[in-house]
């Protein structure tokens, strides 16, 4: 396994020094076999200690629908957008790939200490694992988001195909996302204490429940605001490939920027610390 040294006017090599950036991520991707493999056996070993195994993976927002569905279905009234129920299920699925990369992905250095400090390799490794892990639990996840939306009266078309490059696309806001709040909870640990509540705001202000075109209609300038939410254009164009409803196109290429831009500043934060993670205690 590659050791990372500097050199010094000596000749003495200081080692756990920080690679240059393009280094790094090469040696990134050489350990992406690594990547692959603690995410999977994360999941089994997350399967293993529960009773139902991967059915908890489908039933817990499965169960969330259900319960936020009802609860919100009342409050709203007729302000409920069309094919609430679908709406719903669309929103809460895909939103808990999102919750489940940034509260995961902030642990995956303090989570990890003795394998932080005992082996050498590229600490961006754990919480880009940590977003593939999340990615291969999404996907029966989705399988099971379209048998609902099926149920509730969604009609197949090629338009859902277009939730597979949706994925990808968010994958990589994720993965920023992941990485920034790694490397905050190695230098301030009480942020792991915050994050479930920035969480739960994010939830109720993504548009997961309820259609923003109705619920602020007197107010256009948040309407606006909204157009440059990532996780809200996600869940729109979601919505619709699948229901077929209408959303702005240029939505594509909004999240598109905020994914490659939050991506490109993840990675560049994640690395500037690299050397600070060996130092883990």
């Amino acid at each position: 396994m590659t050791v990372v040294s500097s050199v010094s006017p000596e000749g003495l090599h200081r080692v756990g020094a920080r690679p240059k950036l393009i280094p790094y991520i090469r040696q990134a991707w050489g350990r992406r076999d690594f990547a692959y493999e603690l995410a999977r056996s994360r999941i089994e070993a997350s399967n293993g200690r529960n009773r139902l195994g991967m059915l908890w993976v489908v039933l817990k927002p499965t169960l969330n629908a259900l319960m936020y569905g009802a609860i919100f279905g009342v409050l709203q009234g007729s302000s409920k957008p069309p094919g609430f129920p679908m709406y719903v299920v669309i929103g809460v699925f895909l939103f808990e790939f999102f919750s489940q990369s940034m509260s995961q992905g902030a642990k995956s250095i303090t989570g990890n200490t003795a394998l932080v400090q005992s082996l050498s390799f590229p600490r961006i490794t754990l919480p880009l694992s940590t977003v593939l892990q999340q990615l291969l639990t999404l996907v029966p996840m989705l399988g099971v988001m379209y048998v609902y939306c099926l149920i509730l009266g969604a009609r197949p078309s090629w338009s859902w195909f277009l939730v597979l490059p949706l994925v990808a696309i968010y994958t990589l806001f994720n993965t920023g996302v992941a990485l920034v709040c790694a490397r905050l909870t190695v230098h301030v640990r009480d942020l792991t204490h915050l994050l479930p509540l920035l969480t739960r705001v994010l939830f109720y202000t993504s548009g997961v429940l309820f259609s923003v075109d109705r619920i602020l209609k007197m107010f256009p300038v948040m309407i606006t605001l909204f157009d440059f939410h990532p996780i809200y254009q996600t869940l729109q164009i979601a919505r619709g490939c699948i229901m077929g409803t209408d959303y702005p196109v240029e939505y594509w290429a909004f999240l598109s920027i905020w994914s490659v831009l939050m991506l490109a500043f993840g990675v560049i934060f994640f690395w500037k610390a690299e050397e600070r993670y060996g130092r883990v205690d």
